[in-house]
């Protein structure tokens, strides 16, 4: 059987790398280049999802795949959430972002720098059929960048269990614990289940 094609809807070139690699199996093509950027203006994580993949799926007439993804920390009361890629303003850096947040969490003991990361992936299929993957990883927040890898706040963001950063993690490493890794799991075992268009 021929694989599925799938087309990407994240115009970040790191995220793009590692959505292609956790759905391996399937025929994974990126984002047209000639797509502008999708205004987020939905207040909950999937509807910024669905509405990057109706983007690309108007635009492709091909089934597309998106996600957003929100961090919670606990002493900043939930805070940046759905907000978290353009926390320190609109054009934010990686580096930005996580200086405000740090910033923030100035003082706040090691003990109550609870977070998670949580990733809604959503799958919209030309006919308007849809399917989403949901996925989420507790953890801590550290008080200084740690590690060259990842990207956003993987750098100070260390999940349960661990001792290290997503930063300081191998990409297999990371996929394997990773709310977008859980996410995109899901996302692809119903995708496999679900019969070609």
């Amino acid at each position: 059987m021929p694989e599925r094609k799938i087309r990407l809807a994240t115009a970040n070139p790191d995220k793009a790398a590692e959505l292609a690699a956790l759905l391996a199996g399937f025929d994974v093509s990126p984002r047209p280049a000639d797509l502008p950027d999708v205004e987020e203006t939905a207040d909950t994580l999937e509807g910024n999802a669905l509405l990057k993949a109706q983007a690309v799926m108007a635009a492709t007439g091909e089934l597309a795949v998106a996600d957003d993804t929100g961090l919670e920390v606990d002493a900043l009361d939930g805070r940046p959430g759905v907000y978290a890629a353009r926390y320190a303003g609109p054009g934010a850096t990686y580096a930005d972002n996580v200086a405000k947040l740090l910033e923030e969490l100035a003082g706040v003991p090691a003990g109550e720098r609870g977070a998670r990361f949580r990733t809604v992936a959503v799958a919209l299929f030309p006919d308007g059929r849809q399917i989403v993957g949901d996925g989420s990883v507790e953890g801590t927040i550290v008080d200084a960048p740690r590690g060259e890898g990842g990207f956003g706040y993987d750098s100070v963001f260390v999940p349960a269990g661990e001792r290290i950063t997503f930063a300081e993690m191998s990409q297999d490493e990371k996929a394997a614990v990773s709310h977008r890794g859980r996410a995109l799991r899901a996302l692809a075992a119903a995708l496999r289940d679900v019969s070609p268009d």
